[in-house]
């Protein structure tokens, strides 16, 4: 594989510490889901980094299928949870806002998008991912 880009972060404390890039242009204080303290957990980091990812992947799939998406808004919920054979998983539910695209495109649209978006091919067998399709007109 040629990688085009490759960044660093680093940990301390885990859950209750402070994460950082290594170029120092983030940091974050971190805090338990419930806790009450301020701060950031990782599963609003991956929320995040896979919304946008997968909304800048969703843009380029859709020039190549000759749709217009250049209103849309990508969705991540994620949860974290206890697996019956012990350990911890993730679960996903991801929502493309495309308002006013007719619905089997939009449908067509994001099934496309998710085998290309750098995220969805790193978590594909592993992470239940749900697909969501939302083209109301605000």
């Amino acid at each position: 594989m040629k990688i085009f880009y490759k960044t660093e972060a680093s940990a301390s404390g885990g859950r209750t510490g402070t994460s950082s890039l290594e170029d120092g242009s983030y940091s974050v204080q971190m805090a338990r889901p419930g806790s009450g303290d301020e701060g950031t957990n990782p599963e609003q980091l991956f929320a995040l980094g896979y919304a946008a990812c997968f909304d800048s992947a969703m843009e380029m799939t859709a020039k190549q299928l000759g749709l217009d998406a250049s209103a849309s808004k990508t969705s991540v919920a994620v949860g974290i949870g206890q697996r019956s054979e012990g350990g911890y998983a993730l679960d996903l539910d991801i929502t493309a806002h495309l308002p006013g695209m007719p619905e089997d495109d939009a449908r067509k649209l994001v099934e496309a998008t998710h085998e290309v978006c750098p995220y969805s091919n790193a978590t594909r067998g592993n992470i239940d991912v749900r697909l969501h399709v939302d083209t109301a007109t605000a």
